[in-house]
């Protein structure tokens, strides 16, 4: 029984200890961000959007920016899940956008860069 106890508690703790090692890195994000400051800043549109506020957001919500029909159908909310998969591979998460950057194909940068964006609300 003491082992079923145990287990129980330790299956539990997984989830946890993977979203602690999930969890990015503002600073480090904030680096892993700058080759996106060519098109994106959080101050106001440039050659993409604003990100100012981006976490938790609409996609193709920011006013003034003249975004694809591909991103204005695609009814994505930008939480960390589809930011995650928008990052890897843009054009995987929606066939049709404008944007030309070909994604991270480090997980841990983008969690990192998730997290900075997280710090610009």
């Amino acid at each position: 029984m003491r082992h079923l106890i145990l287990g129980a508690a330790f299956a539990m703790l997984l989830p946890l200890s993977a979203q602690a090692q999930e969890a990015g890195d503002a600073a480090a994000g904030e680096k892993a961000f700058a080759p996106c400051k060519a098109c994106h800043n959080f101050v106001k549109n440039g050659v993409g959007p604003s990100l100012k506020g981006v976490v938790g957001r609409p996609a193709a919500s920011y006013e003034g920016y003249s975004y694809s029909a591909a991103l204005k159908g695609s009814g994505i909310t930008w939480d960390e899940a589809n930011l995650h998969e928008w990052l890897k591979n843009p054009k995987a998460k929606v066939a049709g956008t404008k944007m030309i950057f070909q994604g991270y194909p480090d997980d841990k940068k983008i969690n990192d860069v998730i997290a900075y964006l997280k710090t610009q609300s």
